[in-house]
């Protein structure tokens, strides 16, 4: 979806169906009241409305399958914008003023789907809110970009702070492992409502199955089964408190094999059986 990658640029749209691939430049993925799919050569990512994406210049392919409108808000970086506001952060300012537009090496940032933070959320209502009555090149509209920009390198700064504790000597191999990791980590995101196993993941990430299990428990110091069923039973909740499905379509929905399964693993994990938490969130509504 690129315009021409030597500017700054927005996409801000409202489907409940769509489809795309091509080349795109660096940019982040958001969407409201849904989710969308993308795919690249890295994995699959399911980019829902309290996480963004971060994708690297490249080819993609995304989706939006749903059946209410989606709220599509991406945010597109002119080439070399990621490296210049890094740049302005690390150096002294006696290196600013002395080369103000010095050339740097380029920053690699890892692709995969991230925790969409007070901060940045405020950021990106703030750049929809304003975008109708910004003139495109304006200061206004330029300096957007910088504060969300920002906001994304902190994070990448974050993000090294947890490579730091995956064991292993070199930092190279840290960061492989970290980007690895990460994409099964996202792969679980996409398809926790469907019978993934441990070796399609394990696959996925180019990694054995023991290596994935230790470095995942490293990094998110859960197993990849606890984050399936974390994922399955927010998304339970979910559909039990806003929709009327019943339980045999809300069990199918979720990737279970029967209800009885479904039910057995919500109270396990909530305290209540799904038709309990429905009459209790139907009741602190009422009150």
């Amino acid at each position: 979806m690129t315009k021409n990658d030597s500017t700054n640029f927005v996409l801000h749209a409202k489907s409940d169906g769509f489809y795309w691939e091509g080349i795109g430049q660096l940019s982040i993925k958001t969407f409201f009241n849904g989710k969308a799919h993308y795919k690249t050569n890295k994995g699959f990512f399911a980019v829902e409305e309290s996480r963004y994406l971060l994708l690297n210049e490249g080819a993609y392919t995304i989706s939006i399958d749903e059946t209410k409108i989606v709220e599509s808000f991406c945010v597109f970086f002119k080439n070399g914008f990621a490296e210049e506001v890094y740049y302005s952060l690390n150096e002294t300012q006696d290196s600013l003023l002395t080369d103000p537009f010095k050339d740097t090496s380029s920053i690699g940032f890892f692709e995969k789907t991230y925790y969409k933070n007070k901060t940045l959320s405020s950021q990106l209502e703030t750049f929809k809110h304003r975008l109708p009555t910004l003139d495109i090149d304006s200061v206004g509209y330029e300096e957007q970009f910088h504060k969300i920009m920002f906001s994304i390198l902190n994070e990448h700064f974050n993000t090294y702070k947890k490579i730091e504790s995956i064991h292993a000597i070199r930092n190279t191999t840290r960061e492989e492992l970290y980007r690895r990791v990460s994409i099964a980590h996202d792969y679980i995101r996409s398809y926790f409502n469907q019978p993934i196993k441990l070796d399609e993941v394990a696959r996925v990430a180019c990694l054995s199955p023991n290596h994935l299990l230790r470095t995942y428990y490293q990094i998110y110091g859960r197993t990849p089964h606890q984050h399936i069923s974390e994922f399955r039973i927010q998304k339970a909740k979910q559909l039990l408190s806003n929709t009327e499905k019943n339980m045999t379509d809300i069990t199918f929905l979720l990737g279970f094999q029967n209800p009885v399964s479904f039910s057995k693993m919500f109270k396990q994990h909530v305290g209540f059986s799904p038709k309990e938490y429905r009459k209790k969130v139907i009741l602190d509504k009422k009150l």
